[in-house]
């Protein structure tokens, strides 16, 4: 059955009736499984397809009475997206994005097929379950459902479903914000992926992390050189050596804390929530703000683990590749490091790469992405948090910067400001971390109705 279209019906805004009813609520769980089935990985270096899902989704918008475009920088790699008329058109745009890629699953290691998308015991499995057909699936539910019940946001927003958000972006956000801005005329602010899902520390706590921020990505490709020969012999200008010598020191390297405004209001409200007395985070020693900083993730507890992460830039060493055979010294050897800076931190993080590599190890991005940072003072904010409290009165919401990186990185180089809003509410022992990229992704069925609702709210109420 087709809907009916945006336009021709009663027009809605933010203070309306819920327009979530119970197909709504199929729909998402429905979208969820049919997009999990249908395979989109994206192996790397331009090895990836989208096409089919980029048609699935383009096909139900349609039925909505959008209009979809569907673009690609190369065959297969689809992106596709539409515009929502607002009601107020001095408003500024609100860009809601989500990408269609997904990483790779070994089937073996599952408990179902990664790509069967198999609704068991009240649970959505497979690949992409969380990462993140599940906000793919909840937008498309919610545009439908307005477009059934006649409702129009205040604001246009602009839908975007992306390719290759899990390698460089290149043929998804990227290619869309370099080659065509022209679609996302207006917008000032995007939501997407990885924040407002509960958070249990393990202590009858509901926290909601809500993302307003990300470190920065950088990807580096290390080379040493050296003079080959034959393993036998005395050989002080061994690549292999200088290599593992610097992989080393940049793997212990331990990062000065450096707080943005973002995990500062993190620290201090979940200080406030768990009765620790106020920390000082001003210091200008670095070593008294690392003791303090330290001290205070440490009183957290389980808590720690929304903002541990993102009070340091990070070096991980991730990849080596030398040599050819056992008793042949190597001329060169290459090693990778997965960097991730905060915003504010990152000709820290180059001056100290310069050092830490040592002269006889060059080094380089591969790839690299803008830290960035969104207000928590804003009203965008201040929507989203009571969006989730609307449905969750016992939610803890806190600001919270995204350790990786998401699509709102590209969208920003058109001014556009990121904040993480995938609403999940998720039960006791539902680890949400490992399901991002692990095994076994899932989604509770019940977690995919709350996010619906509280889309659909904070999405008109914006």
């Amino acid at each position: 059955m087709t809907d009916q279209g945006m336009s021709g019906r009663t027009e809605q805004t933010g203070g309306a009736p819920e327009a979530i009813d119970e197909r709504a609520l199929q729909e998402s769980v429905t979208f969820t499984s049919d997009l999990i089935r249908i395979d989109t990985t994206n192996h790397g270096r331009g090895d990836g397809v989208e096409r089919a899902a980029a048609e699935y989704v383009a096909e139900r918008l349609t039925e909505a009475g959008l209009e979809p475009t569907l673009l690609e920088k190369a065959p297969d790699r689809t992106n596709v997206v539409a515009r929502i008329p607002g009601t107020d058109p001095s408003a500024g745009a609100l860009l809601v994005h989500g990408h269609l890629d997904v990483v790779p699953a070994d089937a073996a290691e599952w408990s179902v097929h990664p790509f069967s998308g198999e609704i068991r015991d009240g649970v959505v499995w497979g690949r992409g379950a969380v990462d993140m057909k599940n906000a793919d699936a909840m937008v498309l539910s919610v545009v439908r459902a307005w477009a059934r019940h006649g409702v129009r946001p205040r604001r246009d927003i602009v839908l975007a479903f992306t390719a290759d958000e899990e390698d460089s972006a290149q043929y998804g956000s990227g290619f869309l914000a370099d080659q065509h801005p022209e679609l996302f005329e207006g917008c000032t602010e995007g939501i997407s992926e990885s924040g407002a899902y509960t958070f249990h520390p393990g202590d009858g706590k509901r926290i909601y992390p809500l993302a307003a921020g990300e470190r920065g990505t950088g990807w580096l490709r290390l080379t040493a050189r050296g003079r080959a020969g034959h393993g036998s012999k005395v050989n002080h200008a061994n690549a292999v050596s200088r290599l593992a010598a610097a992989v080393t020191r940049i793997g212990e390297h331990q990062w000065p804390v450096r707080l943005t405004a973002t995990v500062r209001a993190a620290l201090t409200e979940l200080a406030a929530l768990y009765g620790l007395p106020a920390p000082a985070l001003d210091s200008d020693d670095p070593d008294v703000l690392a003791r303090e900083v330290d001290a205070l993730l440490e009183a957290l507890g389980p808590a720690a683990y929304l903002v541990a992460a993102t009070v340091r830039n990070s070096s991980n060493p991730t990849m080596l590749d030398a040599g050819y055979k056992v008793n042949v010294i190597p001329g060169c050897a290459t090693a990778h490091i997965d960097g991730r800076m905060v915003p504010g931190a990152e000709d820290e993080f180059t001056m100290t790469l310069d050092r830490l590599t040592g002269p006889d190890v060059d080094w380089e991005f591969q790839h690299r992405e803008i830290p960035l940072e969104a207000p928590v003072g804003s009203r965008t904010y201040d929507v989203l948090r009571s969006s989730l409290e609307h449905f969750d009165p016992g939610a803890h919401v806190v600001p919270y910067c995204m350790s990786g990186g998401t699509d709102a990185k590209q969208f920003s180089r058109l001014g556009i400001v990121g904040y993480g809003f995938t609403p999940l509410k998720l039960p006791e022992g539902f680890d949400y971390g490992a399901m991002f990229h692990g095994v076994d992704e899932r989604v509770p069925v019940e977690a995919l109705h709350f996010g619906t609702r509280v889309l659909d709210r904070a999405l008109r109420a914006l």
